[in-house]
């Protein structure tokens, strides 16, 4: 093995199938809708170069940026939802009573289609019969709402369904970086007359960070290019209420036919997903990691 491991030409020959799946749908696919981002085509006939025209359009479209707002909002409830998960994660990893039945149970939503929650949280957002407005009418609410068809509700109502889909992938995350703590560091603080809470700020907390770190950019970069719950509720509806960049992309390549201008839209993203990443490794970055065994 030392003598494979050795050898140059071995160590390519390996990496290199993982290198040209990666080029083939990644770094290929990016570099293609940079390039079609530079044209103006309809995504059959002959493309015409604009060069940096659809960008131009790009910058100075209000339905784009209104996309973006409704994006960067769902990025900043995603962001602050870690908040609740990591505290479920917490009293979940405290050996309580019950708590293995509801790990399996956060759980099932990652389980479920996105078609299938969107199917689901439809008939509970249903105006007329859905769970939502007759437990309101139950408490003595005339006239609940319709909360996909308002403009100033509906985002929120998306959030919830969002939220809950992603609810059991980072509280297990955590689960699994708080199990990964040795019980003798949270037992010598007992020892010492640390509480719960102590506990968890002090110690839990700050050895579970570099894990923090890295669902905070999954949960924000997520959110941005966040598309296929969105587009089966409401279709960016009404009215553009609750478009955000990856529907907006949509609509624009295979709604308007624009694959030029759509591109220029997923290329865009891109670029602000990359600069959301950079921000929050610089605004997250710690000059020491605590370490233990």
């Amino acid at each position: 093995m030392d003598k494979v491991m050795s050898n140059k030409k071995m160590i390519a020959l390996y990496v290199l199938p993982s290198l040209l799946l990666i080029m083939a749908v990644v770094y290929i696919p990016i570099v293609l809708t940079g390039y079609y981002g530079l044209n103006e085509w309809n995504g059959i006939g002959a493309m015409k170069f604009v060069g940096l025209d659809n960008y131009s359009a790009l910058i100075q479209d209000d339905n784009f940026w209104s996309s973006a707002g409704h994006s960067l909002l769902l990025a900043v409830f995603s962001a602050l939802s870690l908040i609740l998960y990591l505290i479920v994660a917490m009293v979940l990893s405290a050996r309580l009573k019950g708590s293995n039945l509801f790990r399996k149970i956060y759980l099932i939503p990652m389980l479920l289609s996105s078609v299938a929650i969107a199917q689901l949280w439809l008939k509970i957002y249903h105006p007329t019969n859905g769970i939502m407005n007759s437990f309101l009418e139950s408490i003595g609410v005339a006239n609940p709402p319709a909360w996909l068809a308002e403009p100033s509700l509906v985002l929120f109502a998306l959030f919830i369904p969002i939220l809950w889909q992603y609810a059991g992938f980072y509280i297990l995350i955590y689960y699994a970086a708080l199990k990964n703590i040795p019980t003798s560091l949270e037992e010598a603080a007992k020892i010492d007359g640390a509480n719960a809470f102590q506990i968890a700020y002090k110690i839990k907390l700050p050895l579970a960070m570099e894990v923090i770190k890295v669902t905070i950019v999954l949960a924000v970069v997520g959110s941005l290019k966040y598309f296929d719950l969105i587009y089966v509720m409401t279709d960016g509806g009404p009215n553009g209420a609750s478009e955000v960049m990856a529907s907006y992309m949509y609509h624009q390549a295979f709604r308007a036919y624009d694959f030029g201008y759509g591109s220029a839209v997923g290329f865009f993203l891109l670029v602000i997903c990359l600069i959301a990443t950079w921000i929050i490794r610089k605004l997250t970055v710690t000059k020491d990691t605590i370490q233990y065994s």
